[in-house]
């Protein structure tokens, strides 16, 4: 073997492979389970976040919003022109109350006017109109779109005609939703689409008129046709809020608390799914592959007898294992490719998302790539200590045989082999680089693989402990328990028994498996909890102290209305001094000084639905009922942001002729689902005692029933003013809800393909048995005997991996919810049910894999081996 070729060293690593079939079974199927799950997951979620990224421009229709309270200056339109000019849509969109009639009765109606341009708003999704129809065909410089509300009002029909300002408009349609509803005013009265031409006609766009200005941008798409990137999206974001100091940018993800954060956790999520998938597979092809190479150390001795060089046996084993790889991979690619082409046709019933059957190549290059990489990141340590395999083994390798390959290499190789110390580092580069390919995100990737270093190291030191516990254990009570117990126990550390190194691997494979479950369980019960079907989705506007209790017995005799109303009572204030500087000389942050001059106070005793104590502490009994001489406030973070105050600041308000100071105690978030979300300054009662009172709320109806409750609360209360937000909100919802089940049904699937994974580690032990067992028969065990001495080990290496990987997932599913500000809830039934799997799916692998060795004689075994 003088001169070994590459050629020659593939010739003889592929015919091992051919007479050892059944052992590198294992390493393929970890290896394929493995890639299949990565590309599977990373290539539908790719698909499916495209298309909910889609769903949330649609409701904002436009990849940014600039909201403005005036016309921009001049300076400010150069800007946008530039903008324009770089190849950036920019669709402006004007919002104005108004009075209006009919021009047959002439009586006056007032009504939420936006004007916009029918050729080009909006950019993503589309105007819902009764009858159905194009906006773009139907509003035109002549004509107007109206709300239901309107018609039932003025009394009108469509086809007939609206006087606003000083032309008149025939009614072309009926509108029943707008994309950017959720976005775009609330203001009150029925709304009125209409043209940019004509709005220009009506003359309402006197000079020093305090219309609202609203510009909606899209980007352009990349010439190699990618989505547009939320880098580009981020940029012209920051571009903007510099060019416009007192507007309020906010970009396709912000449109609403809920799909905002779905959103960003089904991301978060996905992408731990891809990197668990992946580590999943890298464990069990590190087990595979070391219990391959441990029965090729006679081989391997033999070939160094007859002249044979470390390095040439290391090529071939290094090809096998490129080989090995590039073999699971491409299986993996192919049955990865299957479930990413299966995904939407399974969830067709659950989710209405169109997204497209097209294969991600990228992700398959990047699962190939990976599998074929980890594959020879965990070998390398094995093939590494081929070095030291010396040809005397063949005579006393059963004496001194020790092939426990964690605590081996790592605790006594890392400290005498330089090249051991290399490989750790080069398997830390290679996990870390994997991992910034997976997440996008390089201190995601360096945070992951030195995580898992630290958990590795843990997890070995932990399973390290409790063998020793086993070990003092049995030495004081060996005499009190039966024989097969003891020799079940012993078995853990038995000279070459790896058990340190498999309850290690177990130990991180339930880890990843069960923190993968618990994050879900967590993120999905709160994605329920935003898109709950009774959550308020009409609004009313302006009911007197007067009117309060009427409405509310109105709304309770509804049948339409299928929850109880959110009812919150305002106060109109203003703020004239922050930290006791007046309001006039305060630097504010995207928040015009005049909005100062119009700021809503509502009163509560206790935190209301959807709102959420983030710092300070909300007041007590006793501090609410000191109020009037002591008042406190709750400001919502994002008000806090603007005005640039934090818990213990001061806020002078103004209510009518009354003056007072109060303090900050508490700074809130709200989940902007409820109607009392609104509510960005909460005081005591007794704090706005006798002050004016005008009452908002909002209310869950049935969304094909909301006209009924329009025409309901009209006539009996033709002053409040009711906002239908309906279908934007079922819109919104049954986004989330989508998200839920995909983010379900691909962490069943990670799951399950890493319980695939960790069964065939644990076969992968079946070689290192066959030895043990012809020593038992040939001392007279019977097969009963073994088998109840292997049913031991396999038990209790079971439950130790378990309790080790479940309380360690426990802590990381804590550490990782917090990031995802998500709540953490641990479960006893659910921990206790992973316990006992893991142990009976320790126990049922062991034996499958198992079984064949009882059934045969010694000699049989000898002659195989």
């Amino acid at each position: 073997m003088a001169g070994l070729s590459y050629a020659s060293a593939l010739r003889i690593a592929a015919r091992e492979m051919r007479s050892s079939r059944g052992k590198f079974f294992f390493v393929v199927l970890s290896v394929a389970i493995g890639v299949a799950a990565l590309t599977g997951v990373r290539g539908f979620s790719a698909s499916f976040r495209g298309t909910l990224l889609m769903r949330a421009r649609s409701i904002l229709a436009g990849d940014l919003s600039a909201r403005m309270f005036q016309q921009p200056t001049p300076e400010q339109e150069k800007g946008l022109k530039e903008i324009e000019a770089s190849g950036v849509k920019v669709s402006p969109v004007t919002e104005l109350l108004s009075m209006v009639s009919a021009t047959t009765t002439m009586d006056p109606l007032l009504v939420s006017l936006k004007a916009v341009d029918p050729a080009e708003y909006p950019f993503y999704g589309a105007v819902d109109l009764m009858p159905a129809g194009s906006l773009r065909d139907v509003l035109t410089a002549d004509t107007v779109i109206v709300a239901d509300d309107l018609l039932v009002r003025l009394k009108l029909k469509i086809g007939d005609s609206l006087k606003i300002g000083s032309k008149a408009f025939r009614i072309a349609s009926v509108v029943t939703n707008e994309p950017d509803r959720l976005s775009g005013s609330f203001a009150a009265g029925p709304r009125v689409l209409i043209s940019r031409e004509g709005l220009e006609a009506s003359g309402l766009l006197a000079p020093g008129s305090h219309a609202g200005q609203r510009y909606l941008f899209k980007l352009p798409t990349p010439r190699n046709g990618a989505a547009i990137s939320d880098k580009d999206v981020a940029d012209l974001k920051e571009r903007l809020v510099k060019m416009l100091p007192e507007a309020q940018v906010t970009d396709y993800r912000e449109t609403n608390p809920a799909l905002a954060q779905g959103l960003d956790r089904a991301t978060s999520l996905l992408s731990l799914m891809s990197l668990v998938a992946l580590v999943l597979g890298a464990v069990g092809v590190a087990m595979a592959m070391r219990a391959h190479l441990q029965q090729r150390l006679d081989t391997i001795a033999i070939m160094k007898s007859l002249g044979a060089r470390s390095g040439q046996i290391m090529r071939i084993y290094l090809l096998q294992t490129l080989l090995l790889g590039l073999l699971g991979g491409v299986l993996g690619v192919a049955l990865g490719v299957g479930v990413q082409l299966a995904f939407p046709l399974l969830l067709a019933k659950l989710i209405n998302v169109d997204t497209e059957l097209q294969v991600q190549w990228q992700t398959v290059a990047t699962g190939l790539a990976a599998g074929i990489l980890t594959t020879l990141l965990f070998t390398l340590p094995a093939l590494l200590d081929i070095r030291g395999v010396r040809p005397i083994l063949i005579l006393r390798r059963a004496v001194e045989d020790n092939d426990d390959p964690f605590v081996s290499a790592l605790f006594n190789k890392l400290r005498k082999n330089v090249a051991q110390i290399g490989a750790a580092a080069l398997i830390l580069a290679g996990l870390a680089a994997i991992a910034t390919t997976l997440s996008d995100s390089v201190a995601v990737g360096r945070a992951f693989s030195l995580g898992l270093v630290a958990v590795l190291l843990v997890l070995l030191a932990a399973s390290a402990a409790v063998l020793s516990g086993l070990r003092f254990l049995l030495n004081k009570t060996r005499l009190s328990l039966p024989s097969s117990v003891r020799h079940g126990l012993a078995n853990l550390y038995r000279p070459g028994n790896p058990s340190a190194a498999l309850l290690a691997a177990l130990g991180m494979g339930v880890m990843q498996i069960m923190t993968v479950y618990l994050v879900q369980q967590s993120v999905v019960s709160d994605l329920h909890i935003s898109s709950a079907p009774n959550l308020p989705n009409v609004f009313l506007v302006d009911i007197t102290s007067d009117e309060i209790e009427g409405v509310k017995v109105l709304l309770k005799g509804q049948s339409s209305v299928t929850a109880a109303p959110e009812l919150l009572p305002v106060v109109s204030s203003r703020i004239i001094a922050l930290d006791g500087r007046p309001a006039s000389e305060v630097k504010l942050k995207n928040f015009p000084k005049r909005m100062l001059q119009s700021i809503s106070l509502s009163w509560f005793e206790a935190p209301p639905a959807g709102v959420t104590v983030t710092k300070g502490k909300w007041w007590t009994a006793g501090q609410s009922a000191d109020a009037g001489k002591v008042p406190l406030v709750a400001v919502s973070e994002r008000q806090a942001e603007r005005l640039g105050v934090h818990v213990g600041s001061t806020i002078t308000f103004a209510a009518q002729d009354t003056r007072f100071v109060a303090t900050v105690a508490a700074l809130t978030k709200t989940d902007g689902q409820h109607a009392f979300s609104r509510a960005e300054f909460m005081l005591p009662r007794e704090a706005l005692k006798g002050l004016p009172v005008v009452w908002y709320g909002g209310v869950h109806a049935d969304p094909q029933r909301v006209g009924e409750l329009q025409r309901a609360l009209y006539k009996a209360y033709p002053t409040v003013t009711v906002i239908n937000v309906a279908q934007a909100l079922e819109t919104v919802r049954a986004v989330v809800i989508q998200i839920t089940y995909v983010i379900q049904f691909l962490a069943a699937f990670s799951i399950f393909a890493g319980i695939i994974i960790l069964a065939s580690s644990i076969a992968g032990t079946r070689y290192r048995r066959i030895r043990e067992v012809v020593v038992l028969k040939t001392l007279g065990a019977t097969r009963a005997r073994i088998a109840t001495v292997f049913s031991i080990e396999f038990a209790v290496l079971g439950l130790v991996a378990g309790i080790v990987g479940i309380g360690f997932a426990n802590v990381i599913a804590r550490v990782l919810l917090k990031q995802l500000t998500a709540e953490y809830h641990f479960v006893w039934r659910w921990n206790a049910l992973a316990l006992l799997g893991t142990a009976g799916l320790t126990v049922a692998t062991g034996w499958a894999a198992s079984h064949r060795i009882l059934g045969q004689k010694p000699l049989e075994i000898l002659r195989e081996e």
